[in-house]
């Protein structure tokens, strides 16, 4: 059973349940194939991380995202 996480940072402008039913839907339709795996075994979840818990460079997101980067 395929097992994918995608991670994101929760922006100010959220994720919509749309966009995430694409992503769930493009995951699992790459890995059928790219890998031939089958679709009604894998499994995809979505973590949103809050930018204050996600971290590059030494500090978190948010502060990388007040400077601008």
């Amino acid at each position: 059973m395929p097992y994918i996480n995608i991670k994101i940072t929760k922006e100010e402008t959220p994720v919509t349940t749309e966009q995430k039913q694409q992503l769930i839907e493009g995951a699992t339709t790459l890995l059928q194939e790219v890998l031939g795996k089958n679709p009604k075994t894998t499994v995809v979840v979505i973590d949103e991380i809050d930018m204050e818990n996600y971290g590059l460079g030494g500090e978190s997101i948010k502060e990388r995202r007040k400077r601008g980067e």
